[in-house]
């Protein structure tokens, strides 16, 4: 009786795994795509890009701006597309900067096998065509949750002027033991951004901006990742009572951005 409870027990979790591992990418991604023809509509000027990679079609949004303090290269969080992310960005727009936001493969007008690897090359790939039109001294490279995975590991391919990271992750791996505890996430995930490895081979500044009341991504993730970086040039901006998605209605968080971009 032992035995066959046993067995069960083992075969209840072997499924389970094999779901979380077949299924992932539904659980990490939730993507919206958009018609191809869909038109975007945003009162700061900008033009639609395309990029090609591959068999992947690659679509973002630049805003650009007269005298620009800089350019900065986002990186979106896991839900939504353009039309919400094009927003987002606007207070960037708004203090001065040039940016680049872009969806990644199945979001959006983008499409295209979506693998780390290929979401890695992508984002190099936006990169190089931001870095066509600024030097590399005036590029923010900026990610918000999921893509703050993204974020680290091309700030650790590139010379950009810093780095700022809005509720990131120690890695996905490390999340996702918190939602999976008994399952080995380290060798489940396709998709294990590993932030506080890229991090390490990081010289720019880095700036990370986490709010106390986060429910998806723990504060104590962003804490866990600070520990890990050079102290003397990175910033950890603790936003009392802000949680995943209103970080930008605290005035806290307006000051810190501001702090970090105009140091």
């Amino acid at each position: 009786m032992i035995l066959v409870i046993t067995l069960s027990l083992l075969v209840i979790y072997i499924i389970g795994f094999l779901m979380v591992y077949i299924f992932q990418e539904q659980f990490i991604f939730l993507d919206d795509d958009l018609a191809q023809d869909y038109t975007y509509q945003f009162e700061a000027p900008f033009e639609e890009v395309n990029l090609e990679s591959g068999k992947a079609s690659l679509n973002g949004l630049y805003f650009p701006a007269d005298s620009p303090k800089g350019a900065i290269i986002y990186f979106h969080g896991n839900r939504g597309n353009l039309t919400r992310w094009g927003e987002v960005v606007q207070p960037f727009v708004e203090m001065g900067f040039a940016v680049l936001v872009m969806d990644y493969r199945g979001y959006g007008k983008s499409t295209g096998k979506r693998t780390k690897d290929n979401l890695y090359a992508d984002a190099r790939l936006w990169y190089d065509w931001l870095n066509e039109r600024f030097d590399e001294p005036d590029i923010v490279i900026y990610g918000r949750s999921i893509g703050t995975g993204i974020a680290s590991w091309l700030t650790s391919k590139t010379n950009p002027r810093q780095l700022l990271l809005e509720t990131p992750y120690y890695s996905l791996a490390d999340m996702a033991r918190r939602y999976y505890p008994i399952y080995p996430a380290k060798y489940a995930l396709r998709f294990n951004f590993q932030s506080h490895k890229y991090l390490q081979q990081v010289e720019a500044p880095i700036s990370i901006f986490h709010g106390t009341d986060d429910s998806v991504v723990p504060y104590s993730q962003g804490v866990k990742l600070y520990k890990v970086l050079n102290t003397n040039t990175a910033d950890f901006y603790t936003i009392e009572g802000g949680a995943h998605n209103n970080l930008i209605e605290f005035e806290d968080f307006k000051e810190a951005l501001r702090q970090a971009l105009f140091f």
